[in-house]
């Protein structure tokens, strides 16, 4: 046969496959009656795995086991999708949804311009630079950690926290999302920031002079190849510290001609210290992602990316059956990262941002779901980011 009697031939079988699609669907939706009527739970993971051994035994074909499995898990998902609408009506609101509703509605259309803002560091920091775009006027309050910015805005000090999220070169800020979960904060904006690292120093100090490097441990990963190349010819120490700017500040109070810091060109100026080299990152495009984070739930116009946490078993399929509602579903996942959680064999916690309306019927079911078939499951909020 050539090409086109071929595909006439499988547009017969696809044909045909419809019709017992549909077949299945409406007698999957019978089951979700009678699971309802009879107070039994939609999932059934004992009856799908019977039925996948059953049909690899009937396909006498181990190279089509694989495909077997992938393509009946997908079933799978359609009936459970199908006998849920039975249970509880397409786009019923769960009370998560519920609470993003009631923000949707009490949240004002405008991002304040003027608001008391917590921070880490001093005047010159990355997130200070943030802050600034943030907000036309911020009322910065300045801490020493994550954690204090945290307990500010938990206990009403400031409204607001701007902290980092990602960097481009030296990645997540794991803290952060510890923090996020441990005071239940919302994020209510981003924004990504330019990332352009200088080493300073006190003025009349040249770089071979430079015996001792200070910064934050993210700053120092992401100069790694400037710090590597130098340390060979120079023999220099690198220290971890608190923040970029509070180390440039210490380098000022210092005085001494052998110390140096890694922060932003700002800090130059207000601390009157001079540049030894400049753009001393690892990557010309180097940026982080710095949150907005807030004690209530706001979810400002605009707002169009979601971020999530939730925590599931390591086992096979158990990541798959979570990842294939996205595409049920259309949701486009930017983001998605994992790491064991601690103390908790065979769990994994993962982080996820999606592109999605919030007000999507698509984006309540996903959530609803999830909320439904993951464990420790956290909505981070909804919002723009800038």
């Amino acid at each position: 046969m050539n090409i086109e009697q071929l595909r006439e031939q499988i547009n017969g079988i696809d044909t045909e496959l419809l019709r017992l699609f549909k077949e299945r669907m409406e007698v999957a939706e019978q089951v979700g009656k009678y699971k309802k009527a009879n107070s039994l739970p939609i999932m059934d993971r004992g009856r799908e795995r019977e039925i996948l051994y059953r049909l690899c035994e009937e396909a006498e074909n181990p190279k089509l086991e694989r495909l077997i499995r992938s393509v009946f898990s997908s079933l799978f998902d359609a009936s459970r999708f199908y006998q849920r609408l039975e249970f509880e009506g397409e786009g019923k609101s769960s009370k998560l949804q519920k609470t993003i509703d009631c923000a949707m509605d009490t949240t004002p259309q405008k991002f304040p311009s003027r608001e008391t803002v917590a921070c880490v560091g001093a005047e010159g920091a990355y997130a200070q630079i943030a802050c600034c775009k943030l907000f036309d006027l911020a009322g910065i309050n300045y801490f020493k950690n994550f954690e204090s910015v945290f307990k500010a805005v938990h206990g009403g000090l400031c409204r607001y926290g701007v902290v980092p999220l990602v960097n481009s070169t030296a990645g997540s800020v794991n803290e952060v999302y510890n923090l996020l979960n441990k005071y239940g904060m919302y994020i209510v904006r981003g924004i990504k920031l330019p990332v352009n690292h200088v080493l300073l120093a006190n003025k009349g100090a040249k770089m071979g002079d430079i015996k001792e490097v200070i910064s934050h441990y993210q700053a120092i990963d992401q100069c790694r190849k400037f710090l590597n190349a130098h340390t060979d010819d120079q023999d220099f120490t690198i220290i971890g510290y608190e923040n970029t700017a509070t180390a440039a500040k210490y380098v000022a109070n210092s005085g001494r001609g052998d110390l140096a810091a890694i922060a932003s060109r700002d800090c130059a100026e207000l601390y009157g210290l001079s540049i030894l080299s400049d753009d001393i990152q690892n990557m010309s495009n180097n940026h982080t992602h710095f949150i907005c984070i807030s004690k209530e739930l706001e979810i400002y116009a605009g707002a169009n990316k979601t971020s999530l946490t939730f925590t599931i078993e390591d086992e096979v399929g158990s990541l798959y059956n979570v990842l294939s509602k996205f595409e049920l579903y259309g949701i486009n996942l930017t983001k998605l990262e994992s790491r064991p959680v601690h103390g908790e064999n065979l769990l994994f916690k993962f982080y996820v941002d999606m592109d999605t309306p919030v007000f999507s019927e698509e984006f309540k079911q996903l959530l609803f779901e999830l909320e439904r078939e993951t464990k420790d499951f956290r909505y981070l909020g909804t919002y723009q980011e800038l």
